[in-house]
């Protein structure tokens, strides 16, 4: 059995922390915009400092496992 929870976790928070796609920090024009599918540098620089640590909380922390 393989344990498929770090990339099941790492493609799924890469989907939905894209900027733009569901929300973005910061906004052009407010501090959160919702699916504007826009992007700057420093939402993409933020984007990626929640995703990592989100993927830290998952697989460090909490230690998940998805046994398949």
């Amino acid at each position: 059995m393989r344990d498929w929870a770090a990339p099941i976790a790492a493609v799924a928070l890469f989907a939905f922390l894209c900027p733009g796609l569901i929300f973005q920090l910061p906004g052009k024009h407010k501090p959160v915009e919702f699916m504007n599918m826009k992007t700057s540098v420093i939402s993409v620089f933020v984007h990626s400092i929640i995703y990592g640590l989100l993927l830290m909380l998952f697989l460090v922390i909490l230690r998940i496992h998805v046994y398949v």
